[in-house]
Order: C-alpha cells, then structure tokens, then sequence
C-alpha cells in the first residue's frame, strides 16, 4: 500500500500532536519556541484499519507504539513547527505503508549460461594476472 493510497482515508482528523522545545544546539531558537512535534495516532482504537492491518502494524511497529496502543512519531530537526508536524505527517504515512506492504517472496532461480560463462572467464583472468606477478614471469603450473 503506498502513502497516497492511505492519504486517501482521511487519517488527519485523528492525529493527536504536542508540540514541546526542541533540545540541541540553536541557541535563542531552541530556548524560546516549541518547534518540537510529536504525533499520537491510537492505532487500536482505530476504526480506518481492519483487524489485520492493525496487527501487522502493531508487529512490525511495535518500538513505536505505547501501552495504549498509540502510534508516537517526534520530529525536530526542522526551524519551525509547521515543518515539523509536515515532517511528521509524511512520515507516519511512509511508516504504515511500509507496514503494510508485505514483501514478495524471492523465487529461486538456477544461474543462466552466460552468467556462468562470465563468471569462469573472470576467474580466468585473475588467474592470469595473479601468475604474471611471479619474478620470473613465467607460470609455475604450465
């Protein structure tokens, strides 16, 4: 599932932020504004993800989420808090994504002929250089 396709639930009208001061250099900003935000979206109370999709979020997310079963995103790496809570929106959307986007399984497959060919010719040619490195020049196997 891609972020458009989950910006399309409408899941802003439940985002919970805070917003607190920032810690790290800046000097006079940091000290003054609180352009520290921080997300809180309730997963298990959720009513936009269907019990699977919740479990799978709460598996793979779990370092995230709370006891309450809320989802915490913080961000303050940006100046301002409109950036911030930008930064933060953006990112619960790429994390649940991820989430829910289950991996295709790798099939295995045999090497092809050409692979092979290749492969061999490689090791033929270091072979090669390897044996011109001796004092004399010549090859001690031949």
């Amino acid at each position: 599932m891609t972020p458009e396709e989950l910006k399309q639930r409408n899941f802003e009208s439940r985002f919970v932020f805070s917003t607190s001061r920032s810690s790290g250099p800046g000097g006079q900003n940091v000290n003054k504004v609180n352009t520290r935000v921080e997300l809180r979206y309730d997963i298990a109370n959720s009513g936009l993800f269907s019990e699977e999709e919740k479990q799978l979020i709460t598996d793979k997310l779990k370092n995230r989420i709370n006891n309450d079963g809320e989802f915490i995103i913080t961000s303050q790496s940006e100046r301002t808090q409109l950036m911030n809570k930008a930064k933060v929106i953006e990112r619960f959307y790429e994390l649940v994504s991820k989430a829910l986007t289950i991996p295709v399984k790798r099939r295995s497959t045999r090497p092809t002929i050409s692979s092979k060919i290749k492969r061999i010719e490689g090791k033929r040619i270091r072979g090669q250089i390897k044996r011109m490195r001796n004092k004399s020049g010549e090859s001690s196997s031949e």
